[in-house]
């Protein structure tokens, strides 16, 4: 049985609930990675980090505005996606083009080396190809999260509009 459309007021509210709940969770991770990223001194990670915070901003600055029933808040949030997305992406090529290979910790040498064995990868080689899987798995996500949160924000926009317009 299919259920009945939502009211306007409910999804404004479900909008809302669900864009603080993220642009904070942005916020709050990309800044520990700016941080942390500052304390190592590796600046062009600290400026990524930077501009994923200010995405997760951005989103709480939409949510600000749809509390003071400005529709344009929508706008913000909407657009606070695809603007994480290219950070998240940039991200990647960074890990990409900045990688370093990592010291191995003597007691995981050995399990390192027989990783890299198995692929017949030298140790060099094995995290190299750990690095790019990994980069292209987070793109991967981040495309299809932040895609996905941006088509969802983008059809409640006229539900949010109508609920915002109502006294």
């Amino acid at each position: 049985m299919q259920q009945p459309p939502l009211l306007p007021e409910e999804t404004l509210a479900r909008v809302e609930r669900l864009a603080r709940f993220d642009g904070l969770g942005v916020l709050i991770l990309s800044s520990f990675f700016a941080v942390m990223s500052a304390l190592a001194h590796d600046i062009p990670f600290v400026i990524v980090g930077l501009l994923g915070a200010g995405a997760g901003a951005v989103e709480l600055h939409g949510v600000a505005l749809l509390k003071r029933y400005e529709p344009r808040g929508m706008n913000w949030i909407v657009g606070s996606q695809p603007f994480l997305l290219v950070v998240i992406l940039g991200y990647c090529v960074l890990r990409l083009a900045h990688y370093e290979v990592p010291a191995v910790p003597d007691r995981l040498r050995e399990m390192v080396t027989l990783g890299a064995q198995q692929w017949n990868l030298s140790v060099d080689e094995y995290f190299r190809m750990v690095n790019r899987l990994t980069a292209q798995i987070v793109a991967g996500v981040a495309c299809l999260y932040q895609g996905g949160m941006t088509f969802y924000y983008w059809r409640r926009k006229a539900a949010v509009q109508q609920a915002l317009a109502e006294p």
